[in-house]
């Protein structure tokens, strides 16, 4: 009978490369797994890796058996599924995989929510954005995962997990409160109001950096971008000491300081959708449909308001 946990780490060795990166993903030390990959070697007879000086590589078999191992994994978890569903009561362990901006409005709240109504289920959260959340899903090292893409991006579906859309999260502009599009007594503004404002922006290389200036270009003009971060509360603090405009998830500006005022733009497309992602056939045990249920209350009893 070959050692699941072994096999976990041949099919992490194959994802990630090196048998450091396999050691830091599961807290132990190189040398320790490295013993536990010879140890599943002698226990198949097989030679499972390739040894060059100080790197690793897995054989033709070794990959075909790490190939193996998912399925060995989804059978586990079918079982497990099916155990916990005959049961009823959600119970147990429960990881969720979370991007930065959700831990506040959604993740701390769901803490309350399960303990309140579910008070054997125990929540486990873990900030990720959503590739690596969906990476953790896809390893077992999570349940489920908030996830989101913007509307604007061509960004393909996750694969190998089922999304469930949560809710839609536009864009909002946030400026000074003396801006004339602030001022402007309209219910919503157009991004070329602010071609003449210096911004604040996320990274061009991230999701948020991409959508805000493919949707300024689609407006006719690249915003004058002053100061660059990814943490919106940082971007908020910086366009409000700079008096600067910012694009930023309308989630992310539940508490503006006095000088900022936050608008809806007329550009629909400039939103991202929240999803929950699950592996296949686990929404229905009792443990992650209840998260999923207490997720669908928080995101619809979440605020959605803006000034203007």
């Amino acid at each position: 009978m070959l050692d699941v946990r072994r096999l976990v780490l041949l099919r992490d060795l194959e994802a990630h490369g090196t048998v450091t990166a396999v050691a830091d993903l599961h807290g132990v030390t190189p040398s320790a797994v490295s013993q536990q990959l010879r140890l599943l070697e002698e226990e198949t007879r097989v030679g499972l890796l390739e040894r060059t000086g100080r790197s690793v590589h897995l054989t033709a078999a070794g990959r075909r058996l790490a190939k193996d191992t998912e399925q060995v994994l989804a059978a586990l978890e079918n079982a497990r599924v099916r155990l916990h569903a005959e049961s009823g009561a959600p119970a147990g362990p429960l990881r969720l995989a979370c991007f930065p901006s959700a831990l506040v409005p959604l993740a701390a709240p769901l803490g309350h929510a399960l303990e309140a109504a579910h008070p054997d289920v125990r929540l486990h959260v873990t900030e990720a954005e959503p590739e690596a959340a969906v990476r953790l899903l896809t390893q077992r090292r999570a349940d489920l995962a908030l996830v989101y893409r913007y509307d604007n991006l061509a960004t393909p579906p996750y694969r190998d997990v089922e999304t469930l859309t949560l809710r839609n999260d536009p864009l909002v502009a946030v400026l000074p409160s003396d801006h004339p599009a602030a001022r402007s007594g309209r219910p919503s503004i157009e991004l070329r109001e602010l071609a003449d404002t210096l911004w604040t922006t996320a990274p061009a290389q991230t999701a948020c950096g991409d959508a805000v200036l493919q949707a300024c270009r689609s407006a006719g003009f690249t915003p004058r971008v002053r100061n660059v971060c990814t943490d919106f509360s940082a971007m908020i603090a910086l366009a409000a000491s700079a008096g600067h405009a910012a694009l930023i998830p309308r989630m992310a500006t539940t508490h503006l300081p006095p000088a900022l005022t936050a608008r809806p733009v007329t550009d629909a497309t400039l939103a991202r959708t929240i999803g929950i992602a699950v592996r296949h056939d686990t929404a229905h045990e009792p443990a992650i449909a209840a998260c999923v249920d207490a997720l669908r209350g928080i995101a619809g009893a979440a605020p959605a308001d803006v000034d203007g």
